[in-house]
């Protein structure tokens, strides 16, 4: 017998995210997504509204990332259009995040209708896939097909446009079918052929100067075990970057840090490596396109990916396998537990190079005024606690943190995604601290990238996100500035103003400190600690060039590919 029920399509948006698990909502409101808000609001979701649509993008990103769940935004029409460089740093981060954006009614499309514009056109660029939903009954199988796509393969965010008519519109409960996502989404690892694994193993066990370098989609699993116990039976050494940070502690005797050759001299010598393992790690600009001087022509490459179009994508590989990097993981390890492993000379090299580079850092942390960002670094590394969660943000002041703060927790280590879109990092925070309410989140920044989102602010403190940022203000877009200078010879728009930002913040009801001279440095970071309140310190800093400024002034020097 028939249902007398009728749904409209607000109440089949919020019914089928619940289904998918979704529990927060990142917004900010506008005509015409206010019939889904008016739903959402009264069926229990959590409604993070932001300042600045980009922001409440950048949220749903981390969530993403960090959950494994979908991140959901939704705005009206000019705010998806100022959500655009939000979804292009979600394309370029990997994030299975779901973009919903209102329109107006379906009937007045292409008559010059309020604030008209072609959004699935404009996201399609820049998502894995972009839609209207134009029928109210199809609005649960558009958001289950969608959210197919942001899984499938590597992971990437979508977007729907559904017009305001259709948000109200009713319809008969009979009419609509709703199915829960291991019904239209696999959840069953994809594994590898057994040949393939064989001939993995024979290559490693061949190779003298093996090295796994571990990338974002490694990061599709919960916890980083199963490429914990590959390397304990294998003793190869490890390196990890993207969301990968913090799946194998820093600490852990075969991991040798953060992959990046600009930022951790253990990771320049990936060019005498003889294998090479590429873990859910692209062929990309920061690897070099996987050519020399990168990684050396006589190098043996196995890459391990979930996408096949990413296998041998700028540079033939010796072996490759597709599917689910954790599963493919268990595999490795247990057919390298059939063999004997040793130390092999190698690692004594990886770990001197390591070395060398927390010297070389902490030989610039010394007390003068105005600070170093080293000396800043330094001071608050006493600090940290191994489950800290910490999100980076701009130029020379954040590099000198990457390259010297260690990623010993899982999901709690973020940067800038390869777009290198600035201003992430507080929505970042904010979302660590949403998803990991009993950690500490703390964000590093530039005063250059503060300004993109520092407005955000006023939305940690009215969803009581207790982030505490810390800010090398040396009043320049710092990187760029110290390119001009070396390349160009004189610097062009990247001077800044001293300016008191945590007056901003105090103006917008957190805490906030400002710091100029080095012995008031700790204690002003106790008390942002301790103020359970979002928290801005504002530390005056040297200009000082970061080895990720070197690195690019020499790519810019340079005729040959380097690795950004």
């Amino acid at each position: 017998m028939g249902s007398n029920r009728t749904l409209t399509g607000s109440h089949l948006i919020a019914r089928a995210l619940q289904l998918e698990g979704v529990e927060n909502l990142f917004t900010l409101a506008g005509d015409h997504v206010l019939p889904v808000l008016d739903v959402a609001s009264d069926a229990g979701f959590r409604l993070i509204d932001t300042r600045h649509e980009q922001a409440a993008v950048h949220m749903a990103d981390s969530w993403g990332r960090i959950t494994g769940q979908p991140g959901v935004a939704m705005y009206t029409t000019p705010g998806f259009a100022n959500a655009i460089p939000g979804l292009a740093s979600a394309y370029h981060a990997e994030s299975p995040m779901l973009s919903i954006s209102g329109s107006a009614e379906l009937s007045e499309l292409g008559r010059g209708a309020m604030q008209e514009i072609d959004q699935v056109s404009m996201a399609r660029p820049i998502t894995k896939g972009a839609w209207m939903v134009t029928d109210v009954r199809r609005i649960p199988h558009m958001i289950a097909q969608a959210l197919r796509i942001a899984y499938s393969g590597r992971r990437g965010p979508v977007h729907l446009t559904i017009p305001v008519d259709i948000q109200q519109q009713a319809v008969s409960e009979d009419e609509v079918d709703f199915y829960n996502p291991a019904e239209y989404r696999s959840s069953s690892p994809l594994s590898a052929p057994s040949q393939a694994i064989h001939a993995a193993i024979e290559l490693l066990r061949g190779a003298n100067r093996p090295i796994i370098i571990a990338g974002s989609a490694a990061a599709y699993a919960r916890s980083g075990d199963a490429l914990q116990r590959l390397i304990e039976t294998t003793r190869i050494p490890i390196l990890t970057e993207g969301d990968a940070r913090g799946l194998i502690s820093d600490d852990h005797q075969y991991s040798y840090g953060f992959f990046d050759s600009g930022l951790n001299r253990a990771a320049k010598m990936l060019g005498t490596a003889d294998v090479v393992v590429l873990v859910g790690r692209k062929q990309d600009i920061i690897l070099g396109y996987g050519m020399s001087p990168t990684i050396s022509p006589d190098a043996k490459i196995i890459q391990i990916d979930p996408s096949e179009a990413e296998i041998g994508r700028n540079r033939g590989v010796s072996l490759g396998i597709v599917g689910d990097i954790e599963a493919i993981a268990g595999q490795l390890t247990e057919e390298a537990s059939r063999h004997s492993w040793s130390n092999l000379p190698w690692l004594k090299e990886l770990q001197q190079a390591r070395d060398e580079q927390v010297r070389f850092l902490e030989s610039l942390a010394v007390s003068e005024t105005p600070m170093h960002a080293m000396f800043v670094h330094k001071t608050v590394s006493g600090m940290l606690r191994d489950d800290d969660s910490l999100a980076f943000d701009g130029g020379d002041f954040c590099h000198f943190g990457k390259a010297y703060h260690p990623s010993r927790t899982p999901k709690s280590w973020s940067y800038l995604s390869p777009m290198g879109m600035l201003g992430s990092a507080l929505p970042a925070a904010m979302t660590a601290k949403l998803a990991y309410p009993e950690r500490r989140s703390i964000m590093f920044t530039g005063d250059g990238a503060f300004g993109f989102n520092g407005m955000e602010f006023d939305t940690a403190v009215r969803h009581n996100l207790p982030v505490v940022a810390i800010m090398g203000n040396d009043a320049a877009w710092g990187i760029d500035r110290q390119i001009q200078l070396q390349v160009f010879g004189k610097p062009v728009v990247t001077d800044l103003l001293p300016t008191r930002y945590d007056k901003v913040v105090e103006g917008l009801g957190g805490h906030s400190e400002h710091v100029e001279e080095p012995e008031d440095l700790a204690p002003a970071l106790q008390r942002a600690f301790d103020s359970g309140r979002p928290s801005l310190v504002n530390i005056g800093v040297q200009r000082g060039i970061s080895p990720r400024a070197e690195a690019s002034i020499r790519r810019w020097k340079s005729d040959a590919v380097l690795p950004f």
